[in-house]
């Protein structure tokens, strides 16, 4: 039996098409509220783009025996693994030895096949090409891809996008925002589009929220989470089990692997709702800029010398290297968007309000000036 999931993000919808209900039951949790992720009937999927990803070793065996038959190939390093890949006459094919999963994908009729040997395996790949099949999308639709957090006023949909590098602060501020009265709409990027005369539309990038053991404990979200794990519960399957033992040991102490980036807890979409009483948004209009600092032990407040938007604030083809479009999802475009759609957002990002802010570990203090920020937008 075929068990369906529709996905629709702004101008996209994907369904998602499998013979076993755990592949669309992990993609329905994946994408969830931010991309409204419903069952469907497997027989109505007109003019929606279309993942099938079936549990089939005999379907992997043939696509597999298929690209190495004779073809001239080309080995890519798709999401950590290496991606051999051919040509089928205007198909792509494609197989990777290491996951168990081979794929065919015919972009002149918006379909991607799937065929793999582990069900787990093979629905996480499901997602991640559903992802990606909306995400060419959205950019065939002048959509482009910020390097941003994002919080949304319920009442009006004003949305905050915060800027910054690695260990600015942007989930940080989105989560101490988002416990506040504002809804999370993404916790590290967004898709955004120009819309009307002047005003940037912002949509949800779904995935798993990387939340440092320290930050989870100045949430008071520890507690929470170790008792999920203690009951039964579990974070994304990308979290390490060194993260994971933290936990369970009731140990904030920040993890670090052997090249000094923090382990964190991989966090659900579904879960800040359902664990942390955080609301969820799915869409929102550019209201305002922040750009913070974190530093430990300085009194939070306003800071001076905003920065404008750089070229890194923009997610790119360069940026997004674990997924390179071997399956000409996005027709050419640039996996950031076309040059176009980015420099005409950022033309009107430019010219809403731009605000510095310093954070400290004090979370109080904290929340309290960005609660105040946020009021005067």
């Amino acid at each position: 039996m075929t068990s369906a999931i529709r996905l629709e993000a702004a101008t996209a919808a994907v369904t998602v098409l499998s013979n076993r209900a755990d592949v669309t039951d992990w993609a329905l949790r994946y994408f969830g509220q931010w991309w409204n992720a419903a069952a469907t009937e497997a027989d109505g999927v007109h003019g929606d783009s279309v993942v099938t990803a079936d549990l089939d070793p005999a379907a992997y065996e043939a696509i597999s025996l298929l690209v190495g038959d004779g073809r001239p190939t080309g080995t890519v390093s798709y999401a950590k693994h290496p991606l051999v890949v051919a040509r089928d006459g205007d198909d792509v094919v494609a197989t990777s030895p290491g996951e168990g999963i081979a794929y065919r994908s015919t972009p002149s009729s918006r379909r991607l096949v799937l065929a793999g040997t582990d069900v787990w395996k093979l629905a996480l790949s499901a997602a991640r090409l559903a992802r990606e099949v909306a995400r060419g999308q959205l950019l065939r639709d002048g959509w482009a891809v910020l390097h941003s957090s994002a919080v949304v006023r319920p009442d009006d949909n004003a949305t905050l996008l915060t800027f910054g590098e690695k260990g600015a602060g942007k989930t940080t501020t989105a989560l101490l925002l988002a416990s506040n009265g504002w809804q999370l709409l993404a916790n590290d990027r967004v898709l955004a589009r120009p819309i009307g005369d002047r005003d940037v539309e912002v949509v949800p990038w779904p995935s798993a929220a990387a939340l440092g053991l320290g930050l989870l404990d100045s949430l008071d979200w520890f507690a929470t989470a170790r008792e999920h794990l203690r009951t039964g519960g579990g974070f994304h399957p990308t979290q390490h089990r060194s993260v994971t033992a933290a936990l369970l040991a009731g140990d904030p102490t920040p993890l670090r692997d052997g090249k000094g980036r923090e382990r964190k807890v991989q966090v659900f979409p579904d879960q800040f709702p359902h664990l942390f009483d955080v609301p969820l948004a799915t869409v929102g209009t550019a209201a305002a800029l922040l750009f913070p600092q974190v530093i430990a032990d300085s009194a939070p407040g306003l800071a001076d010398g905003a920065r404008t938007l750089g070229e890194g604030d923009f997610m790119s083809g360069a940026t997004e290297d674990r997924y390179p479009d071997v399956f000409g999802l996005a027709q050419g475009i640039d996996g950031g968007g076309r040059e176009s759609a980015r420099a005409e957002v950022a033309s009107r990002l430019a010219v809403l309000p731009h605000h510095a802010v310093r954070l400290s570990h004090d979370t109080q203090a904290s929340a309290a000036v960005l609660g105040k920020l946020a009021d005067s937008i």
